[in-house]
């Protein structure tokens, strides 16, 4: 089996899988102009290694699909999805079925050619009617027509422990080393990240109360001088120049946070009221393709974390529109769940979201990077190249 170029989904919450299901949370690689070559898995131990680095973290208590579709004319298949269920929910009709649902659709979206199965969990007291409710999933999709082509279970997903087949208890191996998988190695030599837990990438978005108290504090007052001054600024014609200013200010900002700097509580009123200005937050969405991605994530992360409500989400959008381009599935989900919790009614937030819901690859965001940098470019401002770029 080959892994490939995984497609993302999360469940919407306003749509027909809720959020709290997360029906799925692969890892969406953009491939750019250039795809890599595929990385074979041959056996189960290797495939359960190489978990972690196709969802981004090491999943725990979890089953863990695995969407195969062929390549090369049938000859071989290849990993096109990831999915993951979260055990600690399994017990909830309601969720599990969605997840059926939500599972089965990726499947005949994808032209699936089977599945395969992996089952985490290390709590000696999980079995009985949890485990069966795990073998019903795997039951249930062979009753909607996709083969099931192998399914193990293993308590963790660490090198040396043992797995055995779900429907054969006979057949058993050693998981290899993680760290050591060709998958592992190939995801780290792109520079993606591949976190400890899923609590890693959740801990990135919880709101600091004491930043937030104290950046309310100075918001009102820095949003009257944004709109006093960009008011002024339209009167005598010079609307685009003090943008123009403006924006250049929000890119000193990310260039800054890239020396590890943390921002003061004035600078991040003073960010969210800049970002306010529609024109300013469009832009910043150009940067998610650029060589200043990594920079903006940090100071939307920061930003995200030191407001409340729609600045909350502006922040957290922007973020998570970055993680999804640059194929990280994972931590989008959380950034834009964050996002939606902050603002439902935010635009950006639930286009992100039904996006990952619905399996949206991710270069057919790309053209809003590129909207993001012919904003900037109108106002005079050159934010970089974008990479990949074919245009």
């Amino acid at each position: 089996m080959t892994p490939s170029t995984n497609s993302t989904r999360r469940a919407k919450r306003t749509g027909p899988f809720p959020r709290a299901l997360g029906c799925a949370e692969s890892t969406p690689g953009y491939p750019g102009k250039r795809r890599r070559p595929p990385l074979r898995v041959d056996d189960p131990g290797a495939l359960i290694a190489a978990l972690p680095a196709l969802l981004g973290f090491v999943p725990e208590r979890s089953l863990v699909i695995a969407v195969l579709h062929d390549i090369a004319g049938g000859a071989a298949d290849a990993i096109e999805a990831v999915v993951r269920f979260d055990l600690d929910v399994a017990t909830d009709t309601r969720l599990f079925d969605q997840f059926i649902a939500c599972l089965t659709s990726i499947c005949l979206r994808e032209e699936s050619t089977g599945v395969l199965a992996v089952l985490v969990e290390d709590r000696a007291e999980f079995d009985g009617e949890e485990v069966l409710r795990a073998v019903d999933l795997i039951e249930v999709l062979a009753d909607e027509g996709i083969e099931i082509r192998g399914a193990w279970s293993v308590p963790a997903i660490a090198a040396g422990e043992r797995y055995c087949s779900v429907f054969d208890t006979f057949t058993t191996g050693l998981v290899a080393d993680p760290s050591s998988s060709i998958v592992t190695v190939s995801h780290v030599l792109e520079g993606k990240q591949i976190r400890g837990s899923r609590r890693e990438m959740t801990a990135v978005m919880i709101p600091d109360d004491l930043l937030s108290a104290r950046v309310r504090a100075q918001l009102e007052a820095a949003d009257a001088r944004y709109r006093t001054g960009l008011t002024a600024a339209t009167r005598a014609g010079n609307a685009a120049a003090y943008q123009r200013q403006a924006l250049e200010w929000v890119l000193w900002q990310i260039a800054d946070t890239a020396s590890g700097a943390p921002r003061a509580e004035r600078e991040l009123a003073r960010l969210a009221a800049t970002l306010r200005d529609r024109p300013i937050r469009d832009a910043m969405y150009g940067l998610a393709l650029g060589d200043h991605a990594e920079a903006a994530e940090l100071l939307w992360g920061q930003l995200a974390r030191a407001t409340p409500g729609s600045d909350r989400a502006e922040a957290a959008a922007l973020l998570g529109f970055s993680a999804y381009l640059r194929g990280d599935g994972p931590f989008a989900g959380v950034a834009i769940a964050a996002a939606v919790e902050a603002d439902a009614e935010h635009a950006m937030a639930v286009l992100l979201e039904t996006s990952l819901q619905t399996g949206l690859r991710p270069e057919r965001l790309r053209r809003l990077a590129h909207c993001g940098h012919q904003i900037a470019a109108d106002l005079g401002v050159d934010i970089g190249p974008i990479a990949g770029c074919d245009r």
